[in-house]
C-alpha cells in the first residue's frame, strides 16, 4: 500500500485521522454517561462490541447512516459527536487540509424546526387526544411566546 493512501474505513498508515478519534471519542463519552455496555450499543445498532471499540477509538471511520443509527440509540442528535471539537482538529479535516474554499454554510441550529426538542413538543402536542385541550395548549403557547417578544 502507498505511504499516502488509506484504506477503506480504516485507519491509514499515518494513524487514524483526529476528526475521527474525536467523534469516537464523543460516541465514547455518551455510551458510558447512559451506563452502557460496547456491547449492548452494538447489538443496538447491528455491530459487534469489537466493531465499536474500533469506532470508539477512531480506527475505523463511522459512516452517516451508522453515525444516524448511533444518534438515535444514543439519544443525541448526530452534531453532539462533533461538539467541542478543538479548532486543530478541525483544520485537520480533509476539506481544511486540501485548501478546498471554505463553502458558506448555514447552520441548522439556528432552525429551530430541525431540533430535537420541537420534534418532541410536536409529538407530544399530537398525544394529547381531546381537540378542545390540545386547541388550549396550543393557544397557551403562543401567548406565552408572544408575551416573550414584548
Amino acid at each position: 500500500m502507498n505511504a499516502g493512501k488509506r484504506r477503506r474505513n480504516s485507519v491509514s498508515v499515518n494513524g487514524p485521522n483526529p476528526v475521527d478519534v474525536h467523534v469516537g471519542g464523543r460516541v465514547r463519552l455518551r455510551r458510558t454517561f447512559l451506563s452502557m455496555s460496547q456491547e449492548k450499543l452494538g447489538d443496538a445498532i447491528g455491530l459487534t462490541f469489537q466493531q465499536v471499540q474500533k469506532y470508539e477509538r477512531g480506527a475505523n471511520r463511522i459512516g452517516s447512516s451508522r453515525l444516524f443509527d448511533l444518534s438515535r440509540v444514543l439519544d443525541v442528535p448526530v452534531s453532539f459527536f462533533f461538539d467541542d471539537m478543538p479548532p486543530e482538529i478541525e483544520g485537520r479535516a480533509p476539506r481544511k487540509s486540501t485548501g478546498l474554499a471554505e463553502a458558506p454554510i448555514e447552520s441548522f441550529e439556528a432552525d429551530p424546526l430541525t431540533k430535537r426538542e420541537t420534534l418532541d413538543l410536536v409529538r407530544a402536542y399530537y398525544r394529547v387526544g381531546d381537540p378542545a385541550v390540545r386547541r388550549r395548549l396550543f393557544d397557551l403557547a403562543k401567548s406565552l411566546g408572544n408575551a416573550a417578544t414584548t
